[in-house]
């Protein structure tokens, strides 16, 4: 039966499992970890110290190996709800990784509520369109066809379990103490496209994408799609225009998308090649979520924060 903000409410503390608990696990378990009881899944043995000094009870199992998920079986017994942040593996048009993780979670029988991380990938190119949740699905490639594999495997569990699974699309993930990001980029001097190729570009705090899927988790409806993004409107190459004023540094290069072509390497050249604008409306009016950073404009500049609730309190459980 599908649980309801207030039949977790009467649970005096209800238990999650993260599946990926990387940086944005981390963050999420930061906000849950006072009021929920939480199990996290790591293939890393080393990391069950960091996990524990986080409020988190970590359990070793790794996605490719089935064999490794048996305690993963008896322990997520207990679990009321389910954060899959896991990516799928790097090869192939499949995601094997979620068929060997609901597999075991049909074993626990428990579970009543997946929440997971998908990716905006999924839309192919929109040509710049505004687009909501009900856009077409038409990914150009395999990494995002391994996200739509996974979905619709989620989405079968959850007809056939009545669990309620809802999924977030998430698109670029950034944080000033996050690694990876723009400043890193602008360090190394990468090239942007010029304004006539450039491509309109999706993005989201990372402690504003916790606080998403702690909303999710809470109020999210069955079988429903969020978009996870800000409300911001930029191209691509106003972002690191944008990233380099506020850092002081200098603005990267413009080339034409032949040049680029000829300097970048395949994988980035693919995020140059889709362009789409994400509504959040689900996200700001159905799950509640009043985001923290709005735009890139006060993410990038604004030091990380302690998370709060996605209403502006914390929703008790």
């Amino acid at each position: 039966m599908t649980p309801t903000h207030s039949s977790l409410r009467q649970q005096r503390r209800p238990s999650l499992l993260i599946v990926g608990c990387g940086d944005v696990g981390l963050r999420v378990l930061r906000l849950v970890a006072p009021r929920w009881r939480v199990l996290a899944l790591t293939t890393s043995a080393t990391r069950q110290g960091e996990l524990r000094a986080a409020g988190a009870v970590p359990i070793v199992g790794n996605l490719d190996e089935p064999t490794s998920l048996a305690r993963l079986t008896s322990v997520a017994g207990v679990a009321d709800a389910v954060l899959h942040l896991a990516p799928p593996p790097g090869t192939g048009d499949t995601d094997p990784r979620t068929r060997h993780l609901l597999q075991a979670l049909a074993r626990c029988g428990r579970v009543q509520r997946i929440v997971y991380g998908s990716t905006s990938g999924v839309y192919g190119d929109c040509a710049g369109a505004q687009i909501n949740e009900s856009r077409e699905l038409n990914p150009t490639t395999l990494r995002a066809q391994r996200r739509v594999d996974a979905e619709a495997q989620l989405r079968r569990f959850g007809l056939h379990f009545k669990v309620c699974v809802s999924v977030l699309r998430i698109p670029g993930i950034y944080a000033p103490d996050r690694s990876g990001g723009p400043r890193e980029r602008l360090l190394r001097g990468t090239p942007v496209l010029a304004d006539a190729d450039d491509v309109y570009t999706n993005h989201i705090h990372a402690d504003d994408l916790a606080r998403a899927c702690v909303a999710a988790l809470l109020h999210g409806a069955p079988q429903r799609v969020y978009h996870a993004s800000d409300n911001t409107d930029l191209k691509m190459g106003a972002y690191f225009d944008l990233a380099a004023d506020l850092y002081g540094l200098a603005r990267p290069p413009r080339v034409t998308r032949a040049q680029a072509e000829g300097q970048l390497a395949p994988l980035q050249m693919s995020f140059m090649s889709e362009s789409r604008r994400l509504l959040n409306d689900r996200l700001r009016l159905e799950l509640g979520l009043v985001l923290r950073h709005p735009t890139v404009a006060e993410g990038l500049k604004s030091p990380a924060v302690g998370a709060a609730s996605s209403r502006g309190r914390w929703p008790a459980p």
